[in-house]
């Protein structure tokens, strides 16, 4: 059975290389609009599984893994920064407090499908601006929901993180990923290589 990754992220696509297994990359055309009163958690599980479904719909018989990530603050939902502005205003507000990130898999068969929230706590340590700067000067997460990279320095950022799945702040979680593989027949332990 063919593997593809429906996302266009080289982070995810570095994520599931360490599962062994071959997969091709193919970025889902997905509108990822938040709707009306949508909250994150809704919001990820929609838009992985529409990601995961509009790619699985062009390739038959593959079995497919679509992702999404987003995060709140309070009750206010965190995007990606986009820019260096938006980034130091971020962390700005973040410095001190608990950001809950929400890393949503989808993984279909075209017939069949699971889905799955992963939730990461992470609590971000007193920023001062040196700090802020260097790090966005350093790591440029522009393209980083909520401005931190945790598999670079963003790591650096965190007081704590808390997660049944530590790659799930990353953006793909492997534990459940593997969990969901194994359903549709697709081990990786014993298929890789």
């Amino acid at each position: 059975m063919r593997l593809i990754l429906a996302s266009s992220s080289v982070y995810r696509h570095e994520q599931l290389q360490r599962l062994g297994l071959p997969f091709t990359a193919v970025a889902p055309q997905v509108d990822e609009s938040p709707l009306p009163d949508e909250g994150a958690a809704q919001l990820a599980l929609r838009l992985a599984a529409a990601k995961a479904w509009a790619v699985s719909s062009s390739h038959p018989g593959c079995l497919v893994i679509g992702s999404d990530q987003t995060a709140t603050f309070g009750s206010r939902p965190l995007g990606k920064p986009g820019n260096y502005e938006r980034a130091k205003s971020q962390l700005e507000q973040l410095s001190g407090r608990t950001v809950e990130f929400h890393s949503a898999l989808c993984v279909t068969n075209g017939q069949r499908s699971e889905t799955d929230d992963i939730i990461t706590l992470c609590r971000f340590r007193k920023l001062d601006s040196e700090e802020i700067d260097s790090y966005l000067r350093r790591e440029q997460p522009y393209d980083t929901t909520g401005s931190a990279k945790a598999e670079g320095l963003g790591i650096a950022l965190m007081e704590s993180m808390r997660s049944d799945d530590p790659t799930a702040i990353i953006g793909l979680p492997l534990i459940a990923l593997s969990r969901m593989l194994r359903s549709f027949g697709l081990n990786p332990l014993t298929s890789g290589g």
